[in-house]
């Protein structure tokens, strides 16, 4: 469970900033700890080993459950999945969740030398090859693209709950069929709006309860130019990827995009993101403001909000952890 009252849960994500020690992953774990927030999600880009990381938060921390990604399915096979999650909750303890995604062809195919297509059906199959493994039977499955054959966990962990990040038609679908919870990024709370009623319906249309809809948002309270610069230098990374790239075009920023898709710098593109998409896909503000921001997320379909806390200004992100949390208790 995250903390929460009634049914607006707020959870913590670990960011990635790109302009801050790496070590400060271990500060903002024990913030997210420290402002009652019982998860936290943990993702992994260039800096920590996802697994490596969530086993260090999870010796330092006391009751944090561990939502370990999205991890790239392209990347990591069913096996090293249930591997990755089982490694982690024996040795700290912790219950853990695993969140699963696509990626980007730069991370997949560039980074890994892994084949990037098909990522719907791929996830779809990586599912369905892990929940036997994760309840602990021996693996015997055959797909188009995910093959497993007599793998098996020393030790079940059939309370692994799986997470899918959805973007897209396609991937929201097999989310909503398959997954126990669904996670958006850097989303307005209009486009949470529509993928819940796309998650209900499809749900329905497989007969089973509709996953959780979780949406990560990056807060900032009062930032000033430095906080401003981390959310806009962040931002950039998810401009050119698909699906994020057509929901920013959508926004109407597609010159953004279409100059992050021609290889501009970070630094250049930076620069040009306006105040305006901030606050569109973002929580900033006074405490308040950020309170109604995350609050919005909630009124408009989201069981959960991710906290991403800014942390250019603010030790730790302890006060975006703060104000995001009031959201809990805030009128509906």
């Amino acid at each position: 469970m995250s903390a929460e009252v009634g049914d607006r849960r707020v959870e913590g994500v670990l960011p990635y900033w790109l302009d801050r020690p790496d070590e400060e992953a271990l500060d903002i774990a024990l913030a997210v700890e420290e402002a009652g927030l019982d998860a936290l999600w943990i993702g992994e880009l260039v800096t920590f080993d996802a697994v490596a990381l969530a086993t260090a938060i999870g010796d330092r921390t006391e009751r944090l459950r561990l939502k370990l990604g999205p991890l790239a399915v392209g990347v990591r096979s069913p096996a090293a999945l249930a591997l990755a999650a089982s490694s982690v909750s024996r040795l700290t303890g912790k219950p853990v969740d695993l969140a699963l995604g696509a990626s980007s062809p730069v991370i997949v195919s560039g980074w890994h030398d892994r084949s990037w297509e098909h990522p719907a059906s791929r996830m779809r199959e990586t599912i369905e090859a892990l929940r036997p493994i994760l309840a602990g039977e021996r693996a015997w499955y055959e797909g188009d693209h995910v093959r497993v054959h007599g793998f098996r966990l020393r030790r079940p962990i059939p309370q692994t709950r799986i997470c899918v990040a959805a973007f897209g038609p396609a991937m929201t679908r097999v989310a909503a069929r398959h997954g126990d919870e669904v996670v958006l990024n850097l989303v307005p709370p209009e486009h949470v709006a529509a993928v819940r009623a796309t998650v209900d319906e499809a749900a329905a249309a497989a007969g089973r309860t509709p996953p959780l809809v979780s949406v990560w948002v990056s807060v900032a309270v009062d930032p000033g130019e430095e906080g401003r610069r981390q959310l806009a230098s962040q931002l950039t990374i998810y401009l050119a990827p698909p699906g994020y790239a057509e929901m920013f075009s959508s926004l109407g920023f597609s010159e953004l995009v279409e100059l992050a898709k021609a290889g501009t710098r970070r630094g250049e593109l930076a620069e040009r993101v306006p105040y305006e998409l901030l606050e569109q896909v973002c929580a900033i503000g006074s405490p308040g403001e950020v309170t109604a921001r995350v609050s919005a997320y909630h009124e408009a379909g989201a069981d959960v909000v991710g906290a991403v806390p800014s942390t250019a200004e603010d030790p730790g992100g302890r006060r975006a952890l703060a104000a995001a949390t009031a959201a809990r208790s805030a009128p509906a």
